[in-house]
Order: C-alpha cells, then structure tokens, then sequence
C-alpha cells in the first residue's frame, strides 16, 4: 500500500496553541497529574510547555525512548570501525558465548532478532561484574535472527557492555561526552541521586501495582534504580531535550555522525518481522523504528502522528512516552508524561490526538 496522508486536520488549520491546549485537558481530564510537550523544527525550538505538576525544567523517565540515544552511541563505534555489525558479540564479550548466544551478532542486537527477550537484569547490570556474570547465565529463547520480539531491556545492556569495551569508558559516561555534550544536551542517563530533585515521578493511576507495572515504578521513582541508568529504558529528560536530540539526528551537527552511518539509520529497514505486540511488520533499522510507507505507521512502537512521512523516525516508551522526527518537514516530537495508566493501549487513545496534531502543524 502507498502512503496517502488521511487527515482530518487541513493544511495550515492547526496551531502551536491547539496542540498545547490538548495537551493541557489531558491534565484538566485526569489521565496524567502532569506532562510535557516540545516542539523543534529546523534546529529551533519552537514550544516547550509543561501542565499539571511539572514545570519546563522538570524531568521524566523517558523509557524506552531513552534506546536509540544509545544506539547513537554504537553509530559512533561502527563509523569508527571499533565495533562491526555483522561481529559476533561473544567476540568482544566472551562471557555471552554460552548456551548458543556465541551466534549472535550486533545487528541481531539493535534489530531485537537476538534471541533472548526476556533475559533478567535490572539496574544491578550497571556494575559491569554483575552485568557480565549476568551474560553467562541467559539462554536462548529462540534462535538468533528468525524473528523479532522486543527487547525490552537485554539487548541494550549487551550494547552498553561493548560500548564501554571498545571505548574504556563508563558506558554513561560515554554517551554524556560523546553524543550528548557535542549536541548541547545534558546528561540524561545515569542522573546521580543528588541530581534528580527536578525528576518528576511516576503515579499509576490504575490497575495492580505488581509485576511488570512495579518494574517500571521503580525504573521511574527508585532514586538508586535512576541513577544506574538502565540503558533500555532509564533515561530522565526534558521534552525539549529529547526533541533536541531528535533535531540532532535530522541535521547532524559538525559532522557528529558519520553520514552514512546515520543515513543508515534513519532510512534503511533492516527488520521486517512482524510485531507481534503491535501487528504489524516491524520496520527497524539500527536502532530506530521508521514510518514506511505501508500506511501502517501509526501501528508501530514510535506513536507517529496521521500526516508523518514514510521518511519519519523514532521511538516510544512504556506509558505513552512519544519522540519521533520527520525530516519532510524538519520537525522533531516529544511528549511526556507521568500517569501510568494499566491499559496502554487504551491509554494510546489520549495520547494518539496530540502525536496527529503535532504531524499536522504547517
């Protein structure tokens, strides 16, 4: 299927203030004590606006959003030839090499083919012995490279592991010096517990506050679990930030990234698995999940709105965390909040507005 733009808001109709005001009924209505938006376009800021409980300078956990910030990172190590796609991990990291993970590759890695979903390790995995003790007990779930299910916080621990590898530096560290100082961002993993009075915490607002849900209350308010920086998804930011990295990503500041080894990655599929958690074919590349042109991608784990290009990109996180680009229109995305509904994709129906008027805007 060709992309065809089916939206209801006409061209030029829809304002900075409307989507602002939409934002702020979330609030007014009860499904969030407080959120964020942002709004970037041509390496300008143009909104930066927080409702409810929260100011600008607040921070939220970004989740999963926090992932391709960290494949940024590997895109650095690949231009430099320190780390090669098609290498296997065990290579590099040879406590990975048992129960069959010897097989596989960086690439299975990023593209969430690598096997091992839901290998446990929490935010121990910041301490590189536990983290590498951890790697040598997870067994494979299927084998590497035969389909996609999300990894939802292994293979970002791996990636990290090599980070820190190749470069000799913490991997926090490293993402601080390396991606986002050069792009006048500042630290946004591994925040220490004297930096996160400006955190914004989460509140879930239904449901059974055990299993999964506690994992991730924990990720967004457990000050330690904060500042171990899980790399799949502890990031803690602004909006405005994390438009700003998007915004970096659409105009490659001083050459940060090689460009073909961004082109790479903001433009070409290399997973077309289907999704099984969002029924529809998966569309990622190293590190990020791009729009296609397939009309199907408002389905996919990045919350595009109606009228993006195929040519968008991004990611979401857990609860409705929304950050994508559009390099059509020059026009980066973010949008945070902190009541955690039970439902998310019920919950998707209050976020979906904003993402549709944020595509729109002229």
């Amino acid at each position: 299927m060709v992309w065809r733009a089916s939206s209801r808001h006409e061209a030029g109709r829809v304002s900075l203030d409307e989507l602002l005001g939409a934002a702020q009924r979330l609030v007014e209505s009860g499904v969030t004590p407080a959120c964020q938006i942002a709004v970037a376009r041509d390496g300008e800021l143009l909104a930066h606006e927080a409702f409810g409980a929260a100011t600008t300078g607040s921070k939220f956990p970004a989740f999963s959003s926090t992932k391709p910030i960290v494949a940024s990172m590997v895109w650095l190590l690949i231009a430099e030839g320190l780390l090669v796609p098609e290498q296997r991990v065990a290579e590099l990291v040879p406590e990975f090499g048992t129960f069959g993970k010897d097989t596989i590759t960086l690439d299975q890695l990023v593209l969430h083919t690598a096997g091992i979903p839901n290998a446990p390790l929490r935010h121990e995995g910041a301490d590189a012995g536990v983290r590498r003790a951890a790697f040598a007990r997870w067994t494979l779930e299927w084998e590497p490279g035969t389909r996609f299910e999300y990894h939802s916080a292994s293979a970002h621990w791996v990636l990290v592991d090599l980070v820190e590898r190749v470069t000799g530096l913490d991997f926090r560290d490293a993402i601080e010096q390396r991606v986002t100082a050069p792009l006048g961002l500042p630290r946004l993993l591994g925040l220490p517990v004297e930096d996160q009075g400006d955190v914004v915490g989460g509140v879930l607002l239904d449901g059974d506050p055990n299993g999964e849900a506690m994992d991730l209350l924990r990720v967004a308010n457990d000050p330690v679990v904060r500042a171990a920086g899980i790399p799949g998804g502890g990031g803690l930011m602004t909006a405005a930030t994390m438009a700003g990295f998007y915004q970096g990503l659409l105009r490659n500041p001083g050459g940060l990234w090689d460009p073909e080894v961004l082109r790479d990655a903001t433009t070409r599929v290399r997973c077309t698995f289907d999704d099984p958690l969002m029924g529809v074919p998966a569309n990622r590349s190293r590190g990020l999940v791009l729009a296609g042109d397939d009309g199907m991608h408002q389905f996919r784990y990045a919350m595009f709105g109606r009228d993006c290009s195929p040519g968008a990109f991004g990611h979401a996180g857990a609860y409705l965390q929304v950050a994508w680009a559009d390099p059509a229109t020059g026009t980066s995305f973010a949008f945070f909040k902190n009541g955690y509904h039970a439902d998310m994709i019920g919950d998707a129906a209050n976020v979906v507005p904003l993402t549709d008027l944020a595509a729109a805007l002229p």
